[in-house]
């Protein structure tokens, strides 16, 4: 039997953030969550957007849906979105991205934008919410990866450097950088015998707003208006490339990756997701943290 997101177990009573989940497969993770019963808060850049999202979600039966402001590509604004959350976090849903801008680009602290969006962030608002993910009695951290961390390599831990930029092999070692990310935790986690289950998803091929956003492409003059009518006539939809997290966030087990099955896991049914070489090399995925520290000035604590 195909597990599709009406298998999703009920979820009342279980607090869920979701980073960039006022758009695209952010929105519909979000979105199917709260119709589940849990209350869900979207953390993204534009809150005026957020709560947008959030009013279109509780008006479709998605329950207690509420917006905060969280800028991954400011670790000052990280540090406000954690400090201000007081109670148990059930899940984090590491969602939130920026794909493939044309022209090197910088967060507020200096890192390129795709590392600092897409790894750094994530690694500082996961270590921050930290203290209140171990609060809750199983807690869960789902990392959004993408097909397109094949092409990232044991470079990631350059940082993506201005010299030599090219926008796709930025964003797959950012994308690398979440499943390394990912699994790491984990095993950080059982190394403390910490509750948490850290895992990871792909959505394959689906038509987002990765593709417009202004950080990204949609730079280009052109692309935020002509994408969308292409995106829609080819690739999946985002409500689907969102099954995945979904499944991860319900039954996805402890340092596994979910991703579509068909046309080489660019669409289709769930279930569980190749991973490239680099992937899966611990070493690296060390590195990478203990880098993360230095650079974010976030060490993860299990008290």
């Amino acid at each position: 039997m195909t597990w599709t997101s009406r298998d999703l177990p009920s979820f009342a009573g279980r607090t869920v953030v979701v980073t960039g989940g006022n758009s695209g497969i952010g929105w519909h993770t979000a979105a199917a969550l709260g119709r589940a019963g849990a209350s869900v808060t979207l953390a993204c850049r534009n809150p005026v957007a957020g709560e947008e999202a959030a009013a279109a979600m509780r008006a479709a039966g998605a329950g207690e849906v509420r917006a905060a402001r969280l800028d991954l590509a400011d670790l000052g604004s990280v540090k406000d979105f954690a400090d201000a959350w007081t109670d148990p976090l059930d899940v984090l849903v590491n969602n939130a991205g920026v794909m493939t801008p044309p022209r090197y680009r910088q967060t507020a602290d200096g890192f390129e934008l795709q590392l600092g969006t897409n790894h750094l962030g994530h690694f500082a608002l996961t270590g921050r919410l930290l203290p209140r993910l171990l609060e809750a009695p199983a807690p869960r951290v789902v990392t959004v990866s993408s097909i397109a961390h094949f092409r990232g390599n044991e470079s990631v831990l350059a940082g993506n450097p201005r010299d030599g930029y090219r926008p796709e092999r930025a964003y797959a070692n950012s994308k690398l950088a979440n499943l390394l990310f990912a699994f790491e935790l984990q095993r950080q986690a059982d190394r403390h015998g910490a509750a948490l289950v850290s895992n990871a998803a792909h959505p394959g091929v689906s038509a987002t707003n990765l593709v417009t956003s202004e950080q990204g492409l949609g730079s280009i003059p052109g692309v935020s208006r002509l994408a969308p009518l292409v995106l829609r006539l080819v690739l999946q939809s985002a409500a689907a490339g969102a099954e995945p997290t979904l499944h991860a966030v319900a039954e996805g087990g402890p340092a596994s990756c979910t991703g579509p099955q068909w046309l080489r896991e660019s669409r289709g049914p769930v279930g569980p997701a190749r991973l490239s070489r680099y992937a899966r090399d611990e070493v690296l995925a060390r590195q990478l943290w203990d880098l993360s520290i230095e650079l974010t000035g976030v060490e993860p604590t299990w008290l």
